[in-house]
């Protein structure tokens, strides 16, 4: 039982009594009499929310949650009393949600049920626990609140954000990704397998004709080509400590996992395999699938990925994918490149490059570019620019020589990193690098 605003003010003005009576002697009776009349009111409301039958309360989660997005949980309020209940109510929403409807307050009417529909936005990956729900029930006279707790601990698992991939899996059933950024350019023939012989059309290339059979038809055929499949995409995805910067809300690592899923989905779509290593901590092979059926697999393989404080090793992690993955494959190295990096990456991806094509994807913090572009106005303004400046050269430093090596680089910002790497992925299969 709690006390109420008005009890401690039944209190205060009971107190304020006795101390009005003790400059009239003899009336003494009259502040007992009050006070007892006040502790039996008191005493009455609290027997009476005692026996009162308390609200059932059940609370129905979403299946998954997806990180930074507001999933919908669903709590039904039942009141098996006569009179209608007032109450106070708060979800035990794991360390760090955000739920902005909480804490809920209301009347639950007589012999009824209500529901109540509540956003929470959860901002850490993996799996969560949601504890039991808190409820603050009033007294019938308002002098006392009962705190109940109803239900147990429950585990959410919460997902990468993969709203990107349904974007784009419904502009692609409308052949309209351009409006992502995701532009297919023209693919060139050494990109495409033979698929059939048709009519010549307009705007086919003379390298299409079929002259064979054009002579046997007696009219221009053309060679229809479809694009390669069955290639092999793998992400060697760093998960050690320099993935754990934050970018915005998210840490690095976040926007990795959201290009991973994009990318996923227009490699499937493709028809190619898409597999996952990790380093750098969470060291973990998922084989590449091959099919649409596949994103499930993939979401659930990566969902509970974390970094870790732990160095990453780049050429233990080359070793380990050279071990798994035998047949040549586009490899997608997802890290957050620095300048001293390049006496270690250099050599691993080398070897690396001996058996796959090898595509360095690294991030870059928008906080750098910021420092870059605003007006310098002091000394202090001059010195971060010039770092910026110096860490972006070191980059470039690395990145060039490993242009030179022949191993293909990206460097962009984390929000951008999903469009971009989609785009050089089909660049990669429009070119038939693979």
């Amino acid at each position: 039982m709690l006390p109420t605003n008005a009890t401690l003010g039944l209190t205060l003005f009971w107190a304020l009594l006795g101390l009005a009576v003790s400059w009239f002697p003899g009336q003494g009776s009259t502040w007992w009499l009050v006070g007892g009349l006040f502790g039996l009111v008191l005493l009455v409301d609290a027997v009476r929310l005692r026996l009162r039958p308390p609200v059932m309360v059940t609370r129905r989660l979403p299946g998954r949650f997806a990180l930074g997005e507001p999933g919908e949980v669903r709590i039904a309020l039942a009141n098996a009393g006569d009179d209608a209940v007032e109450l106070q109510m708060f979800d035990g929403i794991p360390a760090g949600a955000s739920a902005p409807t909480m804490p809920w307050a209301g009347s639950v009417p007589a012999k009824r049920e209500i529901k109540v529909y509540h956003p929470v936005k959860l901002m850490e990956r993996g799996e969560t626990t949601f504890g039991p729900i808190q409820v603050l029930t009033r007294s019938d006279w308002s002098f006392w609140k009962r705190l109940t707790r109803h239900g147990g601990t429950e585990k959410v698992k919460v997902y990468p954000n993969y709203e990107p991939v349904v974007r784009f899996a419904l502009l692609a059933m409308q052949h309209r990704e351009s409006p992502m950024g995701i532009v297919r350019r023209p693919r060139a023939g050494t990109s495409r397998e033979f698929q059939q012989l048709r009519d010549y059309r307009d705007g086919d290339s003379f390298a299409q004709i079929d002259w064979k059979a054009t002579s046997r038809r007696q009219s221009l055929i053309s060679r229809a080509y479809e694009e390669q499949r069955n290639q092999s995409v793998v992400f060697l995805v760093d998960t050690g400590r320099r993935m754990r910067a934050m970018d915005g809300k998210l840490p690095q690592f976040d926007y990795c996992l959201n290009a991973m899923l994009l990318v996923s989905h227009v490699a499937l779509r493709q028809g190619d395999h898409v597999g996952v290593q990790s380093f750098g901590g969470t060291n973990r092979w998922l084989p590449p699938l091959k099919g649409l059926h596949a994103m499930p697999v993939l979401l659930n393989h990566l969902y509970d990925f974390q970094t870790t404080p732990e160095p990453s090793d780049f050429s233990e992690a080359v070793q380990q994918l050279m071990a798994h993955q035998r047949r040549r494959s586009l490899i997608i190295v997802l890290t957050n490149l620095r300048g001293e990096d390049g006496k270690e990456l250099i050599p691993a991806l080398q070897v690396l490059a001996t058996k796959h094509l090898v595509l360095l994807a690294s991030l870059r913090e928008s906080s750098v570019d910021e420092a870059r572009e605003n007006p310098v106005d002091t000394f202090p303004d001059a010195l971060r620019y010039t770092a910026a400046d110096r860490y972006v050269a070191e980059r470039r430093e690395v990145l060039a020589e490993l242009s030179a090596r022949g191993i293909l680089t990206l460097d962009t910002t984390a929000q951008l990193l999903p469009i971009c790497l989609a785009n050089r992925y089909l660049d990669i299969k429009a070119a038939g690098r693979l």
